[in-house]
């Protein structure tokens, strides 16, 4: 697959970002782009200055590029954790947020990194999830969201929101599946056995 033809998804790293909102639909995307090459999809990871970020939990892990020189995407993975709320006041970050949604034919999010998107007026009238101890906070963000409190994750066509944390796993299954077919989405899924039964 030639450069120009690959397509790429983009996974935001920042701050305090929760581990397993970037890192299970990495895990998902990097199965499906490495191990089916064919499909012409790769999948990376950004930060503002392509530095290392230590994420919610402690971990400290390197972005592959800056936002300056990442290619154009795509798809966005916006994932959520605690240092999502300093991003809901950063206005300079907000309007990259809203010339992405002008660039990017799919935005994606994660547990709260849908309330960035409200505040940056992504979801104005639209149909969206989050974490469920957020919903309150998104609401307050923007009252004309319509909030779908039990999905895992809601398809609204340009831009995609999952509920919290393992629920990225599953939205990016789901986007395997949009991406390239839901025979891939099984495979990837079978790959990397995901085949959740909660032990408690």
């Amino acid at each position: 697959m030639s450069e120009e033809t690959t397509r790429r998804i983009g996974i935001l790293l920042f701050p305090e970002v929760e581990e397993l909102d970037a890192f299970g639909p990495w895990e998902v995307l990097s199965h499906w782009t490495q191990i089916y090459p064919q499909d012409g999809w790769e999948v990376f990871t950004f930060s503002a200055d392509g530095g290392a970020v230590t994420c919610a939990k402690g971990l400290t892990v390197q972005a592959h590029r800056s936002a300056a020189d990442a290619p154009p995407l795509d798809v966005l993975l916006y994932p959520g954790g605690d240092g999502t709320r300093t991003m809901l006041k950063d206005e300079a970050h907000l309007a990259w947020l809203r010339e992405q949604r002008a660039n990017v034919p799919l935005l994606t999010s994660v547990c709260t990194g849908a309330l960035v998107y409200a505040a940056a007026g992504l979801l104005a009238g639209r149909p969206a999830t989050t974490y469920w101890k957020a919903l309150p906070e998104l609401a307050a963000l923007d009252a004309t969201v319509e909030l779908r409190p039990d999905e895992r994750f809601v398809d609204d066509g340009d831009l995609v929101t999952s509920s919290g944390v393992s629920a990225g796993i599953d939205m990016a299954l789901h986007l395997v599946a949009r991406l390239a077919s839901p025979e891939r989405a099984r495979e990837v899924r079978k790959g990397i056995q995901y085949d959740p039964e909660p032990p408690v």
